[in-house]
């Protein structure tokens, strides 16, 4: 381990480390984890949502950066098991205090939300992307971003997911393919 590194550092990547090669069940892969984790830290966003929590893989990541810059984190899962092995992995990597984890139906939820935030990350019904897209970002502030997973699919709502993020006049939006599931990235201007 890097010389420096926090105590929670420490555990957070123990946790990561422990786990390795094992995320499955929805779970984004580490690559995506990591550019997650760097955009986060790199544009110093402190107030993200999460839209799909699964187990935890990516709220890891996102919760960890968000230690570094002071933020919090709101995520939502809506099945009760995931959403419990995401609380207990949240809790053993020591995030739980940046992590606000919850167990709802994000159709209903995420248009509740009161902003303002600076990062988003929808990794849920990708038919639904659209929808969240419409009501978040409205939300994002500044040069805030909006992130979506598995982009780089045919799943249903895609392809008009990306049509809306075209139609944006206030934002830019690339896609980053580390991994073959593709990110897109798209940014207030």
């Amino acid at each position: 381990m890097p010389d420096g590194e926090s105590d929670l550092d420490k555990r957070v990547r123990g946790v990561l480390e422990a786990r390795r090669g094992s995320w499955r069940d929805l779970n984004v892969p580490e690559a995506d984890g990591r550019v997650l984790y760097d955009l986060i830290v790199q544009n110093r966003f402190t107030r993200a949502v999460e839209i799909g929590t699964s187990t935890g893989h990516s709220g890891l990541w996102i919760g960890w950066a968000l230690s570094k810059t002071g933020g919090r984190l709101i995520t939502i899962e809506i099945d009760p098991t995931r959403h419990r092995t995401a609380v207990a992995n949240f809790k053993e990597a020591g995030l739980s205090d940046y992590i606000d984890a919850r167990l709802a139906d994000a159709h209903d939820l995420v248009p509740k939300l009161e902003g303002p935030f600076d990062f988003v990350f929808s990794d849920a019904d990708k038919e639904w992307y659209t929808n969240y897209l419409h009501a978040l970002w409205p939300k994002v502030t500044g040069a805030g971003c909006f992130t979506a997973h598995n982009v780089s699919t045919r799943q249903r709502g895609i392809a008009e997911f990306l049509e809306a993020l075209r139609g944006l006049p206030d934002g830019t939006t690339r896609i980053d393919r580390s991994s073959s599931a593709g990110l897109s990235i798209t940014c207030k201007r």
